[in-house]
């Protein structure tokens, strides 16, 4: 599960600076978040009160 995660932060995070590239500023942003948000590592929504695990 943390290896899928991880890989769905990643293209997240990939996508929202392409975005930041091409001028779209607010959805580059928020998905550079929303990967940060998800991602395994650090503060994840998906763990309880963003434990490490």
């Amino acid at each position: 599960m943390g290896f899928l995660l991880w890989i769905l932060a990643v293209i997240l995070v990939v996508f929202g600076v392409v975005q930041l590239i091409q001028g779209q500023i607010l959805l580059g942003i928020v998905c550079i978040v929303v990967g940060l948000l998800v991602g395994p590592g650090g503060y994840s929504i998906f763990n309880k009160r963003g434990a490490r695990v």
